[in-house]
């Protein structure tokens, strides 16, 4: 299996958590958002366009995100999107709840 393959599963059911997390610092467009999960992943964690801009317009709907018409860093049109306080508290609850989730896959996996 490919790396990009292995990212993308582990990224099922946390793409959400990550963008929400990418905006808790600052509002950002789409490729802003898709670079820094490359940079502080390390590579690792890569999103596919479609996959990104579907959970942007999710979050949207679901109130936790906001989007706003500017100007990107080259001068071109760009969406920004911003977290918003419903966003926030829902990044802090599933934050717990993934935390919670890993810690117990790891104990699975350290009992083997």
């Amino acid at each position: 299996m490919t790396e990009r393959k292995r990212s993308s599963r582990l990224l099922q059911g946390t793409v959400d958590l990550l963008i929400l997390k990418a905006l808790s610092s600052a509002p950002s467009h789409g490729y802003g958002i898709s670079k820094w999960l490359r940079e502080r992943s390390e590579g690792t964690l890569g999103l596919e366009d479609a996959a990104l801009y579907q959970a942007l317009h999710r979050l949207e709907r679901k109130g936790s995100i906001q989007s706003e018409w500017g100007q990107s860093e080259n001068n071109r049109r760009a969406k920004f999107y911003e977290i918003t306080p419903l966003g926030r508290r829902r990044l802090v609850d599933e934050t717990g709840q993934w935390r919670s989730y890993a810690e117990a896959v790891f104990r699975v996996l350290g009992t083997a």
